[in-house]
């Protein structure tokens, strides 16, 4: 699905806002991101996310274990934006057969991820779905789902809406490709899609096999960012998904008359390798491509106050996540990235 189109799909949501007012509380506060609910004293942010078409490369691979910390960190990590605090998780898998050796290694998987964002998981669904779920591997095709809940007081909520230009933009390392842009990378790196290599062949450059690079799992950014939170304001926060970083965007529109310019990128390898690789198979992807799709590097983002930026960088990293300053609010209304030496302006 192109852009465009997934953007008038999303217009149908307006129709859910007949909802807000029902419930105990009735009260919705609307974010750049998406929306929170009242609950008495706080809001909660319940979020539900997948990992794409991610699964299909873990059945590629015929490895299972590492796929639900995808699915948490989805999860988590959008939860995160609101300035909520995950307090559970619950998995929801569609299988073409479930199998308990499968279940177990989807589950190590989701355990890990709960652990590493200090969640619990106390409930969830596993449905036998042969009619609808067809696996590139007889048996073992899935589709895996993860919901998470935050709860955060109203006078901590970050509403993105008071961004100024100037603002740095901190970014939080990514592992890799995370779970975005899968359906492109399967198209240019492996051949069971058309691409170049057979998943077990390691590139030059590579220490490892290609299928293992792309199945790093996503990175869970829940205890850099609350310790950061606790410390400094967080004007504005953006998990670097789909869209990349179009996605700042959102954060433009509740703070009206900035834009963003980004000038620090450190894709890995496996970014290089992406674009190196498409004309080879597929065509050409050019730099504004990549930018509006992958996370080249930074898979979360803080918007602080440039006074804030190295206490931000230095608490982030005492947690464990490399951080710099990626780019700055600006007064442009427009997203522009200096990137490969020339001035792109993505939106």
């Amino acid at each position: 699905m192109d852009r465009e189109t997934r953007a008038k799909s999303k217009e149908a949501l307006s129709i859910l806002k007949q909802t807000y007012p029902l419930g105990r509380y009735g009260k919705v506060a609307q974010l750049p991101y998406g929306n929170i609910f009242s609950a008495g004293d706080r809001y909660l942010d319940l979020v539900i996310e997948g990992v794409g078409t991610k699964v299909l490369l873990a059945q590629l691979a015929d490895k299972y274990d590492t796929i639900g910390i995808d699915g948490v960190a989805m999860a988590v990590n959008d939860v995160i934006r609101s300035g909520a605090t995950p307090l559970a998780l619950v998995d929801n898998i569609h299988a073409q057969i479930s199998d308990p050796e499968l279940v177990r290694e989807w589950l190590k998987g989701i355990a890990k991820g709960a652990a590493e964002a200090d969640c619990p998981v106390p409930g969830g669904e596993i449905g036998d779905v042969a009619d609808i779920i067809k696996g590139i591997k007889t048996g073992k095709g899935f589709d895996l789902i993860i919901a998470s809940v935050g709860e955060v007081l109203e006078n901590d909520i970050i509403f993105g809406s008071n961004i100024k230009p100037g603002d740095a933009v901190v970014g939080l390392r990514s592992s890799g490709v995370h779970s975005n842009g899968i359906s492109l990378v399967r198209k240019v790196l492996f051949k069971e899609w058309g691409g170049k290599y057979e998943p077990l062949g390691v590139p030059d450059g590579f220490n490892k096999e290609i299928i293992y690079e792309v199945l790093e799992p996503t990175r869970i950014y829940v205890k850099p960012f609350l310790n950061a939170a606790k410390e400094v304001e967080i004007k504005g926060a953006i998990h670097v998904t789909g869209d990349a970083y179009l996605k700042f965007d959102r954060l433009m529109k509740f703070s009206k008359g900035i834009g963003f310019e980004f000038t620090n990128f450190k894709p890995q390898p496996v970014f290089e390798l992406i674009q190196k690789t498409a004309p080879e198979v597929r065509g050409t992807v050019t730099d504004e491509e990549m930018l509006k799709t992958f996370n080249m590097g930074w898979g979360f983002a803080v918007v602080v106050d440039k006074n804030d930026e190295d206490d931000a960088i230095s608490i982030i990293e005492k947690s464990g996540i490399e951080a710099e300053r990626i780019g700055e609010a600006t007064s442009s209304e427009k997203i522009v990235a200096q990137y490969n030496g020339r001035k792109l302006e993505l939106k």
